[in-house]
């Protein structure tokens, strides 16, 4: 027990703040779709699938965070700064190369892009208007989230959050003024909620650099992102990084799949499951944040080489991801009403979102789980590789062909297909629950400089 009392206050140490970030992060999006919805139902289905793009450059920077974080987090509890600093380096140079392609993506070809998610040229066009202003964004968000990842792993979590919400706060505001023209601020709509986004990610930009200046978080050495001094670090790097890199486009562009499937059901299909996703994210908040902790706890003790300590507060996150799953998803139940109440949809919409937030509040019992075992136990010992193949094959092999199928050959009810959609989480359990008891993840990945 006392172990246990040790392990969930260092845990929430590192969660709370973290869990936070990601429940204001969550609310900039819900902001959008509950501003652009009293604009009309084509601007909110327009952004959902606009923020696609947002959605799938996150898999490419998570990966680069992630296998950040997996290095970075046992050299941080081995006590090598001098790592660290490397590993934030290299984590840089691919964060700011892919956010620099997708930002030039989003300038130059934002109608092309659209049409990848729907054949509506309405909501094609109303979403280039967004994609086009929101460019920007992309590679100002490759700085930062990197920052934010190192932060998390070097003690200094609530500055990330603090940062992170303030901008936030930002961002929420400059979506009302600029989306509804309030006061001295002209009326510019759906791109009022891009432009808002891309203001929000300056003052992150420039917050971070007084942080770093100002010496609260390691320096990022810049003639390091052009040419890494340790070829064995960035061999590690990629190691460990490039099945994450994997598993994130899988399980994404799976995700992705979804949004094209639902985009081609019709604009109300659309419109409720953008809602009930917004849900799903702000109340999972805490069971991602409780993931990305047990990555940064288990690594530190990887890295000390408390291996037996490592195994067995494993167990003790696993019953807990079930714990928080379920309390989830009855927080979901409970706010169904009110978010029927608050958000108004053409009555097929509604209908819809009555029964995907039925779908989203068991979905998100599995994800608790999985989430907290692939994402944060596995890869706190090096194992990401596991996590790749289970994703990529449940989404790809089983869930997308069968909701592909049920929408376009099928042509089953959008209900039935949104419920078919839902099915990943818990098709993966029984393998990762054996993959788990194998303990392939209790290692130490660190090695001496001198072996460099």
């Amino acid at each position: 027990m006392a172990l246990d009392k040790t392990l969930y206050k260092k845990l929430f140490t590192v969660v709370a703040p973290i869990a936070f970030q990601y429940l204001t992060a969550s609310l900039v999006t819900a902001s959008d779709a509950f501003m652009l919805g009293f604009l009309d139902q084509d601007s909110l289905s327009a952004s959902s699938l606009a923020g696609q793009v947002a959605f799938v450059f996150s898999l490419f920077y998570g990966a680069f965070v992630f296998g950040c974080t997996v290095l970075a987090a046992q050299y941080w509890g081995k006590g090598d700064k001098k790592t660290v600093g490397e590993v934030l380096a290299v984590t840089m140079r691919y964060s700011l190369i892919v956010g620099l392609i997708f930002t030039l993506g989003c300038a130059f070809f934002p109608s092309e892009i659209m049409r990848i998610f729907t054949s509506d040229e309405n909501l094609v066009s109303v979403g280039a208007d967004y994609l086009r202003v929101v460019s920007l964004s992309h590679l100002l968000t490759g700085f930062t989230q990197a920052y934010y990842g190192i932060m998390k792993v070097c003690d200094k979590a609530k500055l990330s959050s603090l940062i992170g919400s303030l901008s936030v706060v930002v961002n929420i505001i400059l979506n009302a003024c600029l989306i509804f023209g309030l006061g001295f601020f002209p009326k510019l709509g759906i791109e009022g909620a891009a432009l808002a986004t891309v203001l929000a990610r300056v003052f992150e930009t420039v917050f971070v650099l007084i942080v770093v200046v100002k010496g609260k978080c390691i320096k990022l050495d810049v003639k390091l992102i052009f040419r890494l001094e340790s070829k064995f670090l960035h061999r590690d790097y990629w190691r460990y990084t490039a099945p994450l890199l994997i598993n994130q486009i899988g399980w994404g562009g799976g995700v992705t799949m979804y949004s094209v499937i639902m985009g081609h059901l019709g604009t109300d299909a659309v419109a409720a499951n953008s809602i009930a996703s917004i849900v799903r994210m702000m109340i999972a908040s805490l069971c991602w944040g409780i993931s990305s902790g047990v990555g940064i706890v288990l690594g530190g003790m990887l890295g000390r080489n408390e291996l037996e300590r490592a195994k067995k507060a494993g167990g003790s996150f696993v019953r807990f991801s079930v714990v928080i799953g379920i309390a989830s998803g009855l927080v979901i139940l409970a706010v169904t009403p009110l978010v029927l109440w608050v958000i108004k949809l053409e009555p097929d919409a509604q209908h819809y979102l009555k029964y995907m937030m039925l779908f989203a509040s068991y979905y998100i019992i599995g994800n608790s789980l999985n989430s907290t075992v692939i994402s944060g136990i596995f890869p706190s010992g090096g194992d990401t590789k596991f996590g790749m193949i289970c994703d990529v094959v449940t989404l790809w092999a089983v869930v997308v062909p069968l909701g592909a199928l049920a929408a376009f050959i099928w042509k089953l009810p959008v209900l039935a297909v949104a419920a078919i959609l839902t099915l990943d989480e818990f098709v993966k359990i029984p393998a990762v629950y054996l993959h788990y008891v194998r303990y392939k993840w209790v290692r130490n990945i660190t090695v001496d400089n001198t072996a460099q």
